[in-house]
């Protein structure tokens, strides 16, 4: 069979070094923007093989740099302000290293986390940046492929394990701080819509809730606190629970900025007036607080930081392997003082 007879064959890096009478180093150089090569000479390069139609082969590079030039990258979801902002972020600083980015989204699912896990693992990626699931409690994948030295880290939802390089925001005090401002503010019926306990951001929220209402001994009511997912339909769902028990609190503490918005759709459907009849505060925010009324006080996360923290301490231990070094990094946050959450006048 001659199916490949009149296929045009493809360019190579010698193809555009014979032309320009350089070295096909000097070619391999200038298409990554190595600082030895001129910007004149980039140029050059760079129109020959456009006029070429020169690709370059990911594969034979992977051969001879025994490393595939990927990362894999598994997120919950992607249509998230804090995931979407990270991911990007993460692509940035991936795309200046000269790294490919091949995203998977687990959508809230253990098993697809998993397989995707797996998947990436079959494809020889260098490193993962993994931010978990809220279902994911069996940790034995992850902690198989810590011991077969693949580069990982964990970043805003990770496991609080030694072995495992962490980014996050610092949840504990975030969550802490948010809560004194709204006592400060007047407020002592505080509710709290948390994440399910066996995340980290669920349990550490949570934890900074509790010792705030603690040091200034307000009383914490169990039916205030109601234990869930992080997404819209969570913060409604929930809302609707307290609503129903004929018992509203002044101000509810959501886990999550989409949470917070749950609350939001729920309240307006029982004509309950935010933050008149009842007030909202949040951890994590939205470029599309802005358009809210009222926006929404919160701890912005500093998402941008995250996600440059997490691929820089990976892509060092890609770039250095067998150097594995552990690092736990937790950022502040800022609290943003929007129209919800403001003094109560007497």
């Amino acid at each position: 069979m001659a199916l490949n007879q009149n296929k045009p064959a493809q360019s190579t890096l010698d193809d555009i070094a014979r032309k320009l009478n350089v070295t096909k180093v000097t070619v391999s150089k200038a298409l990554r923007d190595h600082p030895d090569i001129s910007l004149e000479t980039k140029e050059k390069v760079k129109t020959v093989a456009r006029e070429l139609g020169y690709t370059p082969n990911f594969i034979a590079r992977s051969l001879s740099l025994r490393r595939s030039g990927t990362i894999g990258v598994v997120v919950p979801k992607i249509a998230h302000h804090f995931f979407s902002t990270a991911v990007e972020t993460i692509y940035d600083s991936a795309l200046q290293n000269s790294y490919e980015v091949i995203l998977m989204l687990s959508q809230e699912n253990a098993q697809r986390e998993a397989l995707h896990i797996q998947t990436l693992l079959s494809m020889r990626v260098d490193g993962l940046l993994i931010s978990l699931s809220k279902e994911t409690k069996d940790l034995s994948l992850l902690e198989a492929v810590k011991k077969s030295g693949l580069p990982t880290v964990l970043f805003d939802r990770v496991v609080e394990k030694p072995e495992f390089s962490t980014v996050t925001t610092d949840d504990e005090e975030g969550a802490f701080s948010i809560i004194e401002h709204a006592i400060h503010c007047g407020y002592r019926k505080i509710a709290h819509l948390a994440g399910y306990s066996h995340t980290s951001i669920g349990r550490l929220r949570r934890s900074g809730f509790e010792k705030a209402m603690m040091k200034h001994d307000i009383p914490m009511h169990p039916e205030w606190i109601i234990e869930g997912g992080f997404a819209e339909e969570d913060g409604y769902h929930a809302f609707m629970n307290i609503y129903h028990s004929k018992n509203l609190p002044e101000i509810i503490f959501a886990v999550t900025y989409p949470v917070a918005l749950g609350i939001f759709s729920a309240a307006r459907e029982k004509k309950i007036a935010i933050p008149e009849d009842l007030d909202v505060i949040c951890i994590g925010g939205s470029n599309y607080n802005k358009y809210i009324c009222p926006t929404i006080t919160c701890i912005d996360q500093p998402v941008q930081e995250i996600g440059k923290q997490a691929i820089s301490i990976l892509l060092d231990n890609v770039m250095n392997p067998g150097q594995n070094r552990i690092q736990k990094i937790k950022i502040p946050g800022r609290l943003f003082l929007g129209d919800t959450c403001r003094k109560k006048s007497a």
